[in-house]
């Protein structure tokens, strides 16, 4: 379900932390439904299983932290997307490992390191960062620049898909993303694991308020509201979200559609709900 954009410009978003939910096995190599998303903009459709569209959440918000530009955002999902096709790997060519195919052996990191996806993400944009006019490259050269692969035409392929995905989770898109979750483990900690993640991927002042089992996260406008919007409906099947609301719709974790209130949330807040 597609809506048109109607949130308002200084809202909240709200993550609704599922109880306990009936536990169901998601194949990493079912990449539709249950527990797979579909991201759509106006002439794409992308569909990832949940772990790849969180990856693809963290890389985007990261990104927009360190204020490299929707193109160093493409480059990077691009790369990702070839190197380990967005899921966290332990294993790779010779040493290398995580979701870029990082090297130990190469000073990327330690292991431990490179599996862990925001020290991953941030140390390619920080390679990025230092190539000369990587902005004016192809997506393919400034990855390779990069990554020195053997392959280095691989990652032309996947620029379409990556704006696509780069486009939605930057807040371009509204009702961009819709992940349909069969599955949440219970956890003791929801929201202090989720304000963990917002944190790490978003910065301190993410956060505005906390609940029993609910948070909510002010927003500056509307393109920030959808990329918090996105980025919690990408890392739901992780974090246990059951329900997003922003503005006049709500998503919902079983049905992984977007859906217009009968009752709007008020305009500058929007209240947790939960299972």
């Amino acid at each position: 379900m597609r809506i048109p954009s109607s949130a308002p410009a200084a809202v909240a978003i709200t993550a609704v932390l599922a109880t306990a939910v009936t536990a169901c096995g998601g194949a990493k190599d079912n990449m539709v439904r249950p527990n797979g998303c579909v991201i759509t903009t106006d002439d794409t459709t992308v569909e990832l299983h949940t772990e790849q569209a969180e990856h693809a959440a963290t890389i985007t918000a990261i990104g927009l932290q360190r204020d490299i530009g929707e193109q160093g955002i493409v480059v990077a999902l691009a790369t990702a997307r070839q190197e380990s096709d967005l899921f966290n790997i332990d294993y790779g060519d010779r040493d290398s490992l995580g979701l870029f195919q990082q090297r130990p052996s190469q000073g990327w990191g330690s292991p431990e390191e490179i599996l862990d996806p925001r020290y991953a993400t941030t140390t390619f944009y920080e390679k990025l960062e230092k190539i000369d006019g990587w902005e004016s490259m192809r997506i393919t050269e400034a990855a390779q620049a990069v990554q020195r692969s053997a392959f280095p035409e691989a990652y032309q392929k996947w620029e379409d898909h990556s704006q696509a995905i780069a486009e939605t989770f930057i807040g371009s898109t509204d009702v961009g993303v819709n992940c349909v979750i069969d599955k949440t483990e219970p956890d003791a900690e929801p929201v202090a694991n989720l304000t963990e993640a917002l944190v790490n991927d978003w910065g301190e002042e993410t956060v505005h308020s906390q609940a029993d089992r609910s948070l909510t996260i002010p927003t500056s406008d509307t393109q920030n509201g959808w990329q918090y919007a996105n980025w919690l409906v990408a890392h739901a099947d992780n974090h246990n979200i059951a329900r997003v609301v922003y503005g006049d719709v709500a998503w919902e974790a079983g049905s992984g559609e977007w859906e217009q209130l009968d009752e709007p949330e008020a305009r500058d807040l929007v209240k947790a709900v939960f299972d």
